[in-house]
């Protein structure tokens, strides 16, 4: 049996191999940050204040722009104040922390996107029943289920390895890893290792079962409507897709690097596919619905320009 020690701090090796250009990289994330902060949180005092867009789609927007501004603080402070370190260590109890807020924040991202797919859903194929089904009373309970639903499933995997005995600490990330966590155990039992693929599955596979059955039934209404219709769709549905498309992108890259040998890879790079998701998703998501969608653009114009 491995020799194990009581672990009080876990060490981010991946900031050693970040170079000289520290200040530079620094300069760019506080910005990349910042940028991050101001367009999610404009987008979500636009909603609130017009009340225009007080309806469904608007509301479930919201909570997507409040949850990239969740995910992004649980990385982006921790990266901007790492860069000065000597040692890059993190107690155990905040990293703890980060990865309940990081991977709960990803959970969140996809059934949000599910709980729009659905709305989409219920608006394109019955639009005469859409205000009763997707009342606003209705709308506030999802988003408290797509919370509840989030955390619950992280805290199941999380109970599995907060007691365990760790014969290392240092994680080859820029933040702590569920997956590399549970690696440094020293006697790690299959249901623990289960744990963690069934929180994947839970928060990605269920999420993306729903989009693409709700996405599968637009297509089928689209096919034999007008072409006016179809176009309607395509726009309301775009930027959704792309957002989906991204954020498989970014699992799959987070999959790659946790999981697989990829020392062939330049420190660099990896480094970056490793937070893809909280690096493009929280910019992409206000991007891709304030510019795309007349009514938020609007607004935003008025807003920010003083434009009546």
């Amino acid at each position: 049996m491995e020799n194990s020690t009581v672990i009080v701090s876990f060490v981010l090796a991946a900031y050693g191999q970040i170079g000289p250009l520290k200040y530079l990289y620094f300069i760019i994330i506080i910005l990349w940050y910042l940028s991050i902060f101001f367009a999610n949180t404009v987008l979500i005092i636009v909603i609130y204040v017009d009340r225009r867009l007080h309806e469904p789609m608007y509301i479930l927007l919201c909570n997507l722009f409040l949850n990239e501004i969740y995910g992004s603080t649980s990385l982006y402070p921790l990266l901007l104040t790492q860069m000065f370190s000597d040692t890059h260590e993190v107690t155990r109890v905040f990293c703890f922390l980060q990865m309940s807020c990081i991977y709960t924040s990803a959970s969140v991202e996809f059934c949000s996107l599910a709980a729009m797919a659905y709305d989409r859903y219920v608006s394109i194929c019955y639009p005469l029943h859409y205000n009763v089904i997707m009342n606003t009373g209705r709308v506030f309970m999802i988003i408290l289920l797509i919370w509840i639903y989030s955390l619950v499933n992280f805290a199941f995997s999380f109970s599995f390895i907060v007691h365990l005995k760790f014969c290392g600490n240092v994680i080859d990330k820029v933040f702590c890893d569920h997956h590399l966590v549970i690696k440094l155990g020293c006697s790690v039992s299959a249901l623990t290792t289960i744990s963690d693929l069934i929180f994947g599955f839970m928060a990605i596979v269920v999420p993306f079962g729903l989009i693409s059955f709700s996405y599968i039934k637009i297509l089928g209404v689209c096919l034999q409507t007008s072409k006016e219709t179809k176009q309607k769709a395509i726009r309301t549905c775009t930027p959704q897709i792309f957002s989906v498309s991204n954020l498989f992108v970014g699992c799959i890259f987070h999959f790659l690097d946790s999981r697989l040998n990829v020392a062939h890879v330049p420190a660099k790079v990896r480094i970056i596919l490793s937070v893809y998701l909280l690096l493009c998703q929280p910019i992409v998501t206000p991007c891709m619905y304030g510019l795309n969608l007349p009514m938020i653009r609007e607004s935003c114009k008025r807003f920010l320009f003083n434009r009546n």
